[in-house]
């Protein structure tokens, strides 16, 4: 048991601390990252993270819902960092984010897989950077000196043709919405998404001119109010399946959030198909398991036969 222990909760973020003889255990969840979702209370081993809905006031935007983490039941194993989809919750060591159940492998890590070739961008695109809704995406160009571009019309014909185009993503709060993907112009950025599912609405079941759902959905245009009838329309392009709408919806049924697939390393883990059960279904679990070791057995093949090539 820790010798001192302490919760401190603040309009910024929540911080736990675990104060050992020589750990130090933290965890700290950011508030401004946090968007209210099913993940991490799905994913707590130890049941330790409640999600509640906040009070909605007549007239007023609904609120995200606030999450709380009981300290008495955590034990800082950091699963909720590693499945969070927004990266708002981080748990360390010593001041060191490097999490024991990942060194050991005895939890995945999630696939943020994001692919990109910036040398077939144009020289004066940046809609990836403007379509990012968490504005996670940074375009920057540089002269063939390696010095910054402030102004690209102020260059000269062959200046323009020698621009170096990089792109930084901050792949570890990326949820994998895909918008940057399908605003991208030349479409040459590939992003695969985390969570596959499916969300719907059951029109008979949602209340007229409730817009709690839309207000606090992350992604922009996922859910959006028919203005014919009042009730809200869904488009999945971009849905990222983490729940939000789901925790806000007043009415039981009325909102389908069913996640069928997770992209995540291939590792040996009880703790992990317990988890796959919580955030699928015993039957998806069992399927994402089977995809996952088919596709490591197709690599190993491939690897036997380019040895023998070779």
């Amino acid at each position: 048991m820790p010798y001192k222990s302490s919760k401190k909760d603040s309009p910024d973020a929540l911080t736990l601390e675990w104060a050992l003889q020589v750990k130090n255990y933290k965890l700290t969840l950011d508030k401004h990252r946090c968007v209210g979702c099913q993940i991490c209370s799905l994913t707590c081993p130890k049941e330790a993270i409640t999600v509640e809905k906040n009070p909605q006031t007549v007239g007023k935007k609904t609120l995200k819902p606030n999450v709380d983490i009981n300290l008495d039941k955590c034990n800082f194993c950091g699963i909720c960092d590693v499945t969070c989809l927004y990266g708002a919750i981080k748990v360390t060591l010593n001041g060191l984010h490097n999490l024991a159940l990942i060194a050991k492998e005895s939890y995945p890590k999630l696939n943020r897989t994001i692919t990109l070739d910036s040398k077939k961008c144009p020289k004066t695109c940046s809609e990836c950077e403007t379509a990012c809704p968490f504005q996670l995406v940074k375009v920057s160009t540089a002269g063939f000196d390696g010095k910054p571009i402030k102004n690209v019309a102020e260059l000269s014909p062959t200046e323009k043709r020698r621009i170096k185009v990089s792109i930084d993503i901050q792949k570890d709060y990326c949820p994998t919405c895909k918008i940057c993907e399908v605003k991208c112009p030349p479409k040459n950025l590939k992003v695969t998404k985390i969570f596959e599912g499916k969300l719907a609405i059951n029109p008979n079941k949602c209340p007229s001119n409730c817009h709690a759902c839309t207000e606090v959905c992350p992604i922009p245009n996922v859910l959006t109010v028919n203005p014919s009838d009042g009730k809200v329309v869904v488009d999945e392009v971009y849905c990222t399946y983490c729940g939000a709408c789901k925790n806000v919806c007043p009415v039981e049924d009325a909102l389908l959030v069913k996640r069928v697939k997770v992209a995540h390393e291939h590792i040996r883990s009880g703790a992990w198909n317990k988890t796959l059960e919580r955030l699928t279904s015993k039957r998806d679990g069992v399927k994402v398991l089977k995809a996952v070791a088919s596709i490591k057995k197709r690599n190993v093949v491939i690897k036997r036969l380019q040895d023998e090539i070779d």
